[in-house]
């Protein structure tokens, strides 16, 4: 197989990623080490060339600061109008994303990146602005200074001695499309500030003194260009990575300290430090796991783990690898990697041994391009301080009482080598029974299947016994003279040479067959595993089920008992008190997990921080976030800390982390839209309301002051006829008002029901009744077909159904139209309707007509909030029952309620029913 064919796994990463690039916008950052650097003057000499190539860009916010050279650069750019809030008596200047999103041009400028958003804005953070235009495909030039940055808000504190508190997440500075670096050395940025370029006269003074002394802009200008050529260093190997580039480019260091177990490891690790420190390069400390190395004593497995936390401890990045040969693993992830130096220690094989067998410092040597080279020597016995420093072991409790994994691996040796006796002896015995039927050859076919047999069940050393007891036992009872290890033709000592080298190769190839099916099924199994938790997660559509379903298979993998621990409000750990589960652990510290919560940090039994711990708590987080807190009892550490099981449990943590942030998110997605309804039902509410008073109150201040002002002149018929606008007026003011509580009142379920059986003809009569001045001019129909049903209905309710539909078609409809109200009875429901003659629902319009503040424009509507519908749908279906509205053939609308009949009505004389409704008016 070519080793230089593309990963598939990686070819679909890199597919995905350029499908979302694709349908999102590019992020450009023009970045700083202070204000005042030029960033904003950078952004705005970048648009108006842009412009120039008639790229349609805008100006959606910047801020000029006075500074009249970076205002004269706008001159000629499309500006975005602000977003104006009023905020404790003072106007602020806001970006206007609405505006923005309509406008939808090719780039857009938005200023000041960190900066935080009025109370009223969409989004708490301009950041969260940029995200939304990116989403809808927008360019965006933003501007940011490093102080910004989140994970180097602590260190710029501890420099500058201020806190800054407007900060942006690094994820957005890493996913950003391009970073430009805009750099002026403190020198003339002083220069500038003193100048007035910067702040105003007095402003800058203060400034020199505090934030902009000489020593913090040094500070600052460094770690820009720092985080600059990470960025650029990331960008380098995303390139790498999408062109299949192998060979090492020599544009920045990075040290890759080979380690094994063996004494020399710390040494490695140290060295590789010291070389890293003063090449102020990053290194990395890698371990390559062989199917030899896996059979390796768990003593010297334990000691690889305390030199690779060792190496973290040191600021190292750890990895440890699994692969048949050592030299083409350490090759591979050193291309992948861009690693230009490989520390390690001088190969321990010499004369014939590393002639035949080979070193990995040698195949290095002859395949390693473009990498150098460094070899560690190993001290003289006794010289080494360390020598006889006894290793840290993590086993601190068996896996079987009374029986040690040491002693239980001898046993299981010791067999190896019974049975290798043992499959010899019967090869013999199956042999001479063979013997002068068949040929030599097919006799020496019998022993290397024992061979093959003692390979494939019990390993080298067994296998390799077998192979020379073969050998001393076919020369002695099969080849002549027999009974003798003297050999009368010289023939028979290349049988005997050729016998014994094929066996020696069969054991070895069945070891490692065995050794890397072993391997294989290791990795099936935690592939599965993997898989059974990446798939429960994904169904789990709350932060209990999640937290349930990570408990269960952390127990059933590493066999520990295990509980996850989240803050509060105030970021305390506590306990979960509502989740109890038979996997949980009930006693874990407290004082414990918060020092890891804050310092995102491993620490408890078998690591170097508070290890008197009874459980191992591990950090819950994602990116930059914490989340909690997982606490593990081990019952063997081995089954937490070998690199294979620390590597999974890894997995889990970051798949936990994954679904609870999902869950998390997707909470906080509902909450804002809910809040973004309700803001527009706000919005729309306002808008209604102050169209709808303002008419009224406009009827009633006219009127009244006509009547106050000009009482002596005005005659009795006029003042009558102002006295009756003013009570019209007032009368719809409060219907409007009492609409509005009404649908407050229904949403909140504050309404208590109210109901009885009723004639349906009664309720109508009494709709009628109360609508009769605003009916006078129209024909108003009644079909009710013999033998209806009474209605259990809140008889005021329902009437304020038929009230509100018959308002609506008033106010749609042409003046003197006709209206018909029609039921129908089936044995379970009753239909109601009122049909008009209008313009009918607009297509498209159906399933928004009972939507709270939806009005239908048209030429015949008149004023409305656009409640009324509304709340016919929640008395309807407070009732049990459901409304909707249909076009007539003929034309015109149908608007028709169902009320269930859930149960027959009483028997009740006519008389006793009539007396029931009227005494229920009064």
């Amino acid at each position: 197989m070519n080793s230089e064919r593309p990963n598939p796994d990686e070819l679909l990463a890199r597919v995905e990623r350029d499908q979302s690039r694709a349908s999102r916008g590019r992020l450009k950052i023009f970045f700083g080490a202070a204000a005042g650097v030029g960033k904003t003057y950078a952004m705005l000499l970048a648009a108006r060339e842009r412009r120039s190539e008639n790229i349609d860009i805008i100006v959606g916010l910047v801020e000029t600061h006075g500074r009249k050279e970076t205002a004269a650069l706008m001159e000629g750019l499309e500006v975005l109008p602000p977003k104006r809030i009023e905020y404790r008596g003072t106007t602020l200047r806001e970006f206007d994303l609405d505006a923005a999103l309509k406008r939808k041009p090719s780039i857009i400028l938005v200023d000041e990146l960190a900066h935080t958003n009025a109370q009223g804005c969409r989004h708490p953070k301009r950041w969260q602005d940029i995200e939304e235009l990116l989403d809808a495909g927008i360019d965006v030039y933003t501007a940011l200074n490093v102080q910004h940055l989140e994970s180097l808000n602590d260190d710029i504190g501890q420099i500058s001695g201020i806190r800054v508190w407007e900060t942006v997440p690094d994820t957005v500075f890493e996913e950003a499309d391009e970073i430009e670096l805009v750099d002026l050395p403190p020198d003339e940025l002083l220069d500038r500030l003193k100048d007035g370029k910067v702040y105003l006269p007095q402003q800058a003074q203060e400034a020199i003194k505090n934030f902009f002394r000489k020593g913090n802009l040094i500070a600052l200008r460094e770690l820009a260009l720092r985080q600059t050529a990470n960025r650029v260093d990331a960008q380098m190997l995303d390139y790498r990575e999408d062109n299949f580039i192998r060979e090492v480019w020599q544009v920045s260091e990075r040290i890759l300290v080979c380690i094994g177990p063996n004494p020399l490891a710390e040494r490695l690790v140290r060295a590789g430090k010291r070389f890293a420190t003063s090449l102020r390069a990053s290194w990395i400390v890698v371990y390559v796991e062989t199917p030899e190395l896996q059979r390796l004593p768990a003593e010297k497995r334990d000691g690889v783990l305390r030199i690779l936390r060792l190496a973290e401890q040191l600021g190292a990045e750890t990895a440890t690898l699994s692969a048949p040969e050592m030299s083409t693993a350490i090759i591979k992830y050193s291309n992948e990697r861009n690693v230009t130096k490989i520390v390690m220690g001088k190969p321990t094989r010499r004369g014939w041994k590393r002639l035949l067998l080979g070193s990995v410092v040698d195949v290095l040597i002859t395949e390693a391009h473009n990498i150098n080279l460094y070899l560690l020597g190993s001290p003289r016995p006794g010289k080494d301080g360390n020598g006889d420093k006894p290793e840290l072991s993590l086993y601190r409790k068996n896996p079987l009482p009374g029986l040690s994994r040491k002693q239980s691996s001898r046993k299981k040796n010791t067999m190896g080598y019974v049975w290798a006796v043992v499959v010899t002896i019967a090869s013999t015995v199956l042999a001479y029974l063979m013997f002068g039927r068949f040929e030599l050859a097919n006799l020496i076919m019998v022993f290397l299947l024992g061979v093959v047999f003692i390979a494939t069940r019990f390993g080298r050393g067994p296998s390799i016994l077998a192979s020379f007891l073969g050998v001393a036992i076919f020369d002695l009872f099969f080849v002549t003279p027999f009974f003798s290890f003297t050999v009368a033709d010289s023939q028979y000592l290349v049988t005997l040479l050729a016998m014994l080298t094929v066996a020696m190769l069969i054991s070895n190839l069945m070891a490692n067959v065995r050794s890397q099916a072993k391997v294989a099924g290791h990795r099936e199994r935690r592939a599965t595993v993997l898989y059974a938790i990446a798939k429960d997660l994904t169904a789990s559509q709350s932060e209990d089920e999640i937290v349930r379903t990570a408990v269960h298979h952390l127990y059933s993998e590493f066999g520990s008992l295990n509980v996850i621990l989240f803050p509060d409000t105030n970021g305390r750990i506590v306990y979960p008190t509502s989740l109890v589960l038979p996997e949980s652990l009930h006693a874990a510290d407290l004082s414990v997990a918060q020092w890891v919560f804050d310092h995102d940090e491993i620490a408890g039994q078998g690591t170097n921080t508070l290890p008197g711990a009874e459980a191992v708590y591990f950090p819950l987080s994602i990116k930059e976030t914490m989340l909690g807190v997982l606490v593990l009892l081990p019952v063997n550490l081995r089954r937490i800390f070998l690199p294979e099981q620390k590597k999974l449990l890894e997995t889990f943590l970051g798949q936990i982390a994954q679904a609870i942030t999902r869950v998390r998110l997707t909470e906080q997605a509902r909450k804002t839209q809910v809040e973004m309804e309700a803001e527009r039902l706000r919005n729309s509410l306002l808008s209604s309301i102050s169209h709808d008073l303002r008419t009224p109150l406009a009827t009633i201040v006219g009127s009244a002051s006509t009547l106050v002002e000009e009482d002596h002149a005005l005659k009795a018929e006029d003042k009558l006829e102002l006295s009756r606008a003013i009570y019209d007026e007032a009368q719809r003011m409060s219907n409007l008002v009492n609409n509005i509580l009404d649908m407050a009142r229904l949403d909140a379920g504050t309404i208590k029901l109210d109901r009885q059986w009723y004639p349906l003809e009664e309720i109508i009569g009494a709709v009628l009744t109360r609508l009769q001045k605003r009916l006078a001019n129209r024909q108003v129909t009644v079909k009710l077909p013999d033998g209806t049903p009474m209605i259990y209905v809140d008889a005021v309710m329902i009437e304020q159904v038929l009230i509100n539909l018959l308002e609506n078609a008033l106010r749609y409809t042409r003046d003197g139209s006709p209206l018909e109200i029609r039921a129908e009875a089936s044995a379970d429901a009753v239909e109601i309707s009122l049909a008009d003659q209008g313009p009918g629902v607009p297509e498209g319009s159906k399933d928004k007509l009972f939507e709270k503040f939806y009005r239908v424009q048209c030429e015949a509507a008149q004023s409305g909030v656009g409640l009324g519908l509304a709340i016919c749908k929640a008395i309807v279906e407070v009732h049990g029952g459901s409304i909707q509205a249909q076009n007539r053939p003929t034309g015109g609308a149908v608007f028709s309620f169902i009320i269930p009949l859930d149960h027959a009505p009483p028997m009740m004389e006519q008389e006793e029913c009539v007396a029931k409704v009227l005494n229920s008016r009064d």
